[in-house]
């Protein structure tokens, strides 16, 4: 089989579209590697860059810590360890403050970040794990409770990161739920509801449950979830199998699905450029935005196994992927740079 088919073969093998193979360079391209050979065989969580500070918090869940990276020379410069469990972070700069979601303490850990020291915290249940951030209210929506702290229910705590405080909760019928987003225009909150194989609606204003979209005929366990508010398109990543379901979001239609790598747990979606990175095991995924309805797929980039959690920095131009310690090859940071 001559080269240009079997790579055409390859892909068919894998459902995925063959348009991209129409792209003379890759989305991405590899700067540079932050190796670090401290951190144990376990997974990554999520990121969180500090754009003012040039800094890059990580969470190495399994390790139980949050690493501190210098964007400007790509070195690790801090490590916090006092922790269990670290998923999810928010950094807010104008408060100078860290806070950090703790799952296995069950609870948000608080820093100043010029020495890394704790400075509070707020307690929620066990199971804390993903959670979004309203610029607006400055409240924090974080997922809590389900399956992880043995509970029936799964719950979405919202904390005032202004007062350190809890405010309330929505309880979620479900005993599992993963990603959050916000529509800036209204009060709708989206949720990625894993249990019910659902997207939620909520008004977070009155703390409701709005609408219940389910996505169990086009996949099941849906795991992360991105908004592109200007086109009213949803997308969400499951994991049974991997898919890119994109939904309506004034109807909760699925207007299209696409083959996508497994075991996703983080995705973004950029405005500027239309493209949506996947990050899932062994393989990161990049999708082209041609119009709200169409999707190709651009990029199936070799990553590594579950480096399933990464960011995308549009101010920096940067996509940064954790890659977790497996047999004998150790953990590192990936940056690369997001190519036109």
């Amino acid at each position: 089989m001559g080269g240009l088919k079997a790579i055409a073969f390859a892909w068919l093998l894998v459902g995925l579209p063959i348009g991209a193979m129409s792209q003379e360079k890759p989305p991405l391209e590899l700067l540079q590697s932050i190796p670090l050979p401290g951190l144990h065989d376990g997974d990554f969580d999520h990121f969180v860059v500090d754009i003012q500070g040039n800094r890059l918090f990580s969470t190495a869940e399994e390790n139980s810590k949050v690493l501190v990276f210098d964007l400007s020379k790509n070195t690790l410069i801090a490590t916090i360890a006092e922790l269990k469990a670290p998923h999810s972070m928010l950094y807010r700069p104008d408060l100078k403050k860290l806070f950090v979601v703790d799952g296995g303490l069950g609870e948000i850990k608080i820093y100043e970040t010029v020495s890394y020291k704790l400075i509070g915290s707020i307690k929620l249940r066990e199971g804390a794990d993903s959670s979004a951030y309203d610029p607006a209210s400055k409240y924090l929506y974080v997922v809590d409770g389900g399956k992880a702290a043995k509970l029936q229910n799964v719950f979405i705590s919202i904390v005032d990161t202004t007062t350190a405080k809890k405010t309330g909760e929505i309880k979620v019928d479900s005993i599992s739920a993963e990603a959050m987003a916000f529509e800036k225009s209204g009060p709708r909150l989206f949720s990625a509801g894993r249990g019910n194989d659902a997207v939620e609606v909520y008004d977070r204003n009155k703390r409701t449950l709005i609408a219940s979209w389910s996505v169990a005929q086009a996949a099941k366990n849906p795991t992360t979830i991105a908004f592109d508010e200007a086109n009213h398109r949803l997308f969400v990543g499951t994991r049974e199998p991997g898919k890119l379901l994109v939904l309506d979001s004034d109807s909760g239609k699925v207007v299209t699905s696409l083959p996508a790598v497994s075991a996703v747990d983080d995705m973004v979606y950029d405005s500027k450029q239309k493209r949506i990175y996947y990050a899932g095991s062994e393989f990161l995924d990049v999708f082209q935005q041609r119009d709200p309805d169409h999707y190709d797929v651009i990029g199936h980039i070799p990553t590594s196994f579950r480096a399933h959690t990464g960011i995308l920095s549009p101010e920096l131009n940067r996509y940064y992927l954790g890659i977790p310690a497996h047999e004998g090859k150790g953990a590192e940071i990936r940056i690369y740079n997001a190519l036109p």
